[in-house]
């Protein structure tokens, strides 16, 4: 069983979220999104340490407001950058020796499945490099002011989520040499500009990354559903890979 640090980047803006709390503050039924998300690996035997990344301007706060669910959940504290990559580079910096992955997980992607993330574990650890994706249903199209291009066909297009796991060796050495004009948009971009293959972990749609108001409820609706099924479901091991 592979080692793995966990780094929760919460130091976005969210700009599309609105309001005057940003998104991983933000809660579902009183409890903090990011929390939630946390919550996902702090009691997997397979991880030893949880890094949260958030805004300089945040730390204090978090800090002082959160004091109780760091100190209990043993989460390092770290402040974050401009981007996510930056703050990704950041949270390296305090990664736990003992690691041989480090996985990285939006703090606003609070419904990932166990199952999920014992495949997505697994396989970077045989490969080297694992996402979860799922694949697109819907019929593509590219718009250009507001006008449709071109239908785009969807056979082999997923959309990439989180969490996105790595060896170690091979992220510190992706996040070492990046150009002042190339921004990620996720942390695979940065292994994939290497050569180094991305293996996929096929999702669906119940990984919502919360990104307006809207998503709220439906969250909300997902994760009590899920609670609902891990409580049908009979006990598993630690890799046995559930139907839900």
């Amino acid at each position: 069983m592979a080692k793995v640090a966990v780094v929760i980047p919460a130091a976005g803006a969210g700009e599309r979220f609105g309001g005057s709390v940003r998104k991983p503050f933000a809660q579902i039924d009183n409890r903090p999104i990011f929390i939630r998300s946390i919550e996902l690996f702090i009691n997997r035997p397979d991880v030893v340490q949880v890094v949260l990344t958030v805004s300089p301007d945040d730390f204090d706060v978090v800090k002082q407001k959160y004091a109780a669910n760091l100190m209990f959940m043993g989460i390092k504290l770290v402040k974050g950058g401009a981007t996510r990559f930056e703050s990704v580079r950041a949270a390296l910096g305090h990664v736990d020796e003992a690691a041989e992955l480090v996985c990285v997980h939006d703090a606003v992607r609070p419904c990932v499945l166990q199952s999920w993330i014992d495949q997505v574990f697994k396989q970077a650890a045989k490969t080297g490099a694992a996402i979860l994706a799922a694949p697109l249903s819907g019929t593509i199209k590219r718009v250009k002011e507001r006008k449709v291009e071109k239908t785009v066909p969807r056979e082999g297009l997923y959309e990439a989520q989180t969490p996105q796991v790595f060896r170690k060796d091979l992220l510190l050495k992706a996040c070492a040499d990046v150009p002042a004009d190339f921004v990620p948009t996720d942390d695979a971009q940065l292994v994939e500009r290497m050569g180094q293959e991305v293996a996929i972990v096929a999702t669906d749609g119940r990984n919502l990354k919360i990104t307006t108001p809207g998503d709220m409820s439906l969250a909300g609706a997902i994760l009590k559903e899920i609670v609902r099924q891990a409580k049908k479901a009979p006990p598993r091991g630690p890799f046995e890979e559930a139907q839900w």
